[in-house]
């Protein structure tokens, strides 16, 4: 749904008559409000709302998000009570409450009748009105006879249900993300059997329909929709012109102005710019004119009679074979096969490549979506656990217990970790998620107090402090811990550290900590943390990724993830195929950081998601391995609330080989044909040249 508010074209009845004043002082009104910048009038249960789309008179539409689906809808507030009936809104709502199973309508979702202020939901168009489309340029001939065919549709399900739209205008055709049409604001409609009259808007209502005495009738919307489909092709809606508007303009009441509308209908020579254009058949021009008639015994009596001649207009279309006679047939066809087959062919050939690599890079965007809301909800589920067991009366007891024990009596202490990470351990194995690297706590000065599991005598961890790691100040940078900075303090919310090199695998790991509040939860007394190397936070999901039937050339895969860190300027290369222990281990950390850092053309392209059918991989480009030089199809996801890119790509050249294979047999398939329709062609025409003589 896209906001729209009235334009000075549109007429409306007096209050009295059940429908809403827009008159001069009106008009000015709302052109005000829309100047505004407001606020949500209220607040939707189960919506959050995210803008305003509009402000009208009578109220405000407004964009929100479900919470629970995630889906956009359009909010409409009859906020403004200032001249408001109070049946606009049940009208309209009761009557979209009855065509809510036609596509060709903008839905209605949901109605606030006992809000302050009422509302109502109704599906969110993300592509707008048919009258903002139309300001650009006017529309293609078959995209307008298809937006045509939409409104009727909806015009026949609103009639067979007893509704006469009685406003049918750009305005009033919202565009959803496919650009399909779909009619709505049925606030001036009517029942069929409802005799009271309904003033639609100036150039697109009937005659007949200007007169504040006129029952309503089917063939206004016969009216309206032909005057839509003139206003697509030729950029404007019949009979408006500068003078004409002009002259509507100077009358005084809305009386007058009804009376020199139907006037220059009356007196107007017909339309005809519709039958200068370009392409525009006799047919369809017919169809127009008929709609347009000011008469409306001439006019099509219903909008199925409209979808009954835009398809009988496209099957006289279809029956137009074109004619070859004697020796020119068989000669055009022969020199168009061969024409075929050195030219096209390749064309054909490029453009269904170009389509298979389009396919297969959706199907790895599908790929790195799901592996980076897998590795996130892994994440959050994690930190869960441990927000969880932070609140936890025996984990303050062993800090305070720290507090009165000499520093190298702490390893000896038992801490609440041991039995927590063990039947945590238990759980991710039953659910078949990759183990925790460790467990560790610290107090508030970054002292470790504990760790699971515990640290060898040679290598004892418990007592030296890690103030310094991200994971435990929850910044990003990593401190030296000669040059801390004097107001470094733990961190206060839940998140993830800065990835780092593991001491035992040498490739990277992440830590999960959450700060550990004391009793009045005012101070923190310590951070609780678990660590997780990235390759074993990965690995569920490389097999998924690459496939039961992936083949490999030496140590590479053809079909991979891998996981970029894009906090900084330059990305940096977290995890990828070619990072095993072995390799890392090799490498010294000025040779990662210089190495497996991205170049800035890289980092664009993985940092806004741009996918690619030439992607050259980092590790090729850095000198470190050949075998994954080449170009490759790659597909980037963002890994909320980490500033990770993960990343899915496979060969290029193995991707498209069954293609290939299959180009082979078409060219194979396709010669052979070429000989054996040629031949058939001759002796065609031999027969004809005997025939004729």
């Amino acid at each position: 749904m896209s906001a729209t508010t009235n334009t000075s074209d549109t007429v409306r009845l007096p209050a009295g008559d059940g429908t809403e004043v827009q008159d001069d002082a009106a008009r000015d009104y709302s052109r005000q409000l829309s100047q505004q910048v407001v606020s949500p009038p209220s607040h939707v249960p189960g919506f959050e709302i995210l803008r305003c789309l509009g402000v009208g008179s009578f109220g405000s539409v407004w964009l929100a998000r479900e919470v629970n689906t995630g889906r956009r809808v359009a909010i409409k507030f009859y906020s403004h009570r200032r001249g408001l009936d109070w049946s606009l809104l049940s009208r309209e709502v009761e009557k979209l409450a009855v065509l809510y199973t036609s596509r060709d309508v903008v839905g209605l979702l949901d109605v606030g009748w006992n809000h302050d202020p009422p509302y109502f939901v109704m599906e969110y168009l993300e592509n707008g009105s048919l009258a903002g489309r139309l300001k650009s340029s006017p529309l293609p001939i078959d995209e307008a006879v298809h937006v045509t065919r939409s409104v009727a549709r909806a015009l026949v399900h609103a009639h067979s249900s007893g509704i006469l739209h009685c406003d049918v205008k750009p305005a009033n055709v919202l565009l959803d993300r496919n650009d399909e049409a779909r009619l709505g604001d049925f606030g001036q409609s009517r029942l069929s059997d409802d005799q009271s009259p309904a003033l639609g808007t100036m150039f697109y209502m009937a005659p007949e329909q200007a007169d504040l005495q006129a029952i309503p009738d089917a063939r206004w919307d016969v009216y309206a929709l032909g005057a839509l489909l003139y206003h697509t092709l030729c950029g404007h809606a019949p009979y408006r012109n500068e003078a004409n508007e002009k002259r509507i303009r100077e009358a005084n009441t809305l009386a007058e102005r009804l009376e020199a509308y139907r006037q220059i209908i009356e007196t107007s020579p017909r339309p005809d710019e519709h039958r200068k254009l370009p392409g525009v058949d006799r047919e369809l021009a017919d169809i127009i004119d008929r709609c347009l008639h000011p008469e409306p015994q001439h006019r099509f009596t219903n909008a199925q009679i409209v979808l009954n001649e835009l398809d009988r207009r496209d099957h006289a279309r279809a029956r137009r074979p074109l004619t070859i006679l004697g020796f020119l047939g068989p000669i055009l066809f022969l020199l168009a096969m061969l024409w075929i087959a050195w030219r096209a062919v390749p064309a054909v050939v490029e453009a269904s490549n170009s389509d298979l690599i389009d396919g297969l890079l959706e199907g790895d965007e599908v790929a790195a979506s799901v592996l980076a809301h897998g590795v996130e909800a892994d994440l959050l589920s994690r930190q869960d656990e441990l927000e969880e067991l932070a609140r936890s009366p025996e984990l303050r007891e062993f800090i305070h217990q720290t507090e009165q024990t000499p520093l190298d009596e702490w390893r000896g202490l038992t801490s609440p970790l041991n039995e927590w990470q063990a039947a945590w351990a238990e759980r991710l194995r039953e659910a078949d998620r990759s183990a925790d690297r460790s467990w560790f706590l610290t107090n508030a000065a970054g002292d470790q107090l504990a760790r699971i599991p515990l640290p060898p005598e040679n290598f004892n961890t418990i007592g030296d402090n890690f103030a310094r790691r991200s994971y435990f100040h929850g910044g990003v940078e990593e401190y030296d811990p000669s040059s801390l900075p004097g107001d470094l303090k733990p961190r206060t919310k839940p998140g993830i550290s800065t990835a780092f090199r593991s001491d035992a695998t040498h490739q990277y790991m992440v830590a999960i900590a959450v700060p550990v509040w004391d009793e009045a939860e005012e101070n923190v007394i310590g951070i609780l943390a678990r660590t997780i190397d990235l390759p074993d936070l990965l690995s569920p999901w490389e097999q998924r990724v690459r496939g039961e039937d992936s083949k490999t050339t030496g140590d590479n895969a053809n079909r991979f993830l891998s996981l970029v860190d894009t906090r900084e300027e330059r990305g940096f290369l977290l995890d990828h195929h070619w990072m095993t222990r072995e390799a890392m281990r090799e490498m010294s950390d000025a040779e990662i950081e210089q190495k497996l850092r991205l170049s800035e053309d890289l980092t664009e392209m993985v940092t806004h998601s741009q996918s690619s059918g030439n992607f050259r991989d980092p590790v090729a480009t850095a000198g470190l391995d050949a075998t994954y030089s080449g170009d490759w199809l790659a597909a980037f996801a963002p890994v909320k609330q980490t500033g990770w890119v993960a990343v899915v790509q496979e060969r290029r050249a193995e991707a498209l080989r069954p293609f290939r294979a299959l180009e082979s047999v078409f060219w194979q398939y396709g010669i052979a044909a070429l000989v054996v329709f040629s031949l058939m062609l001759g002796i065609l025409w031999y027969l004809i040249h005997r025939a004729s003589t």
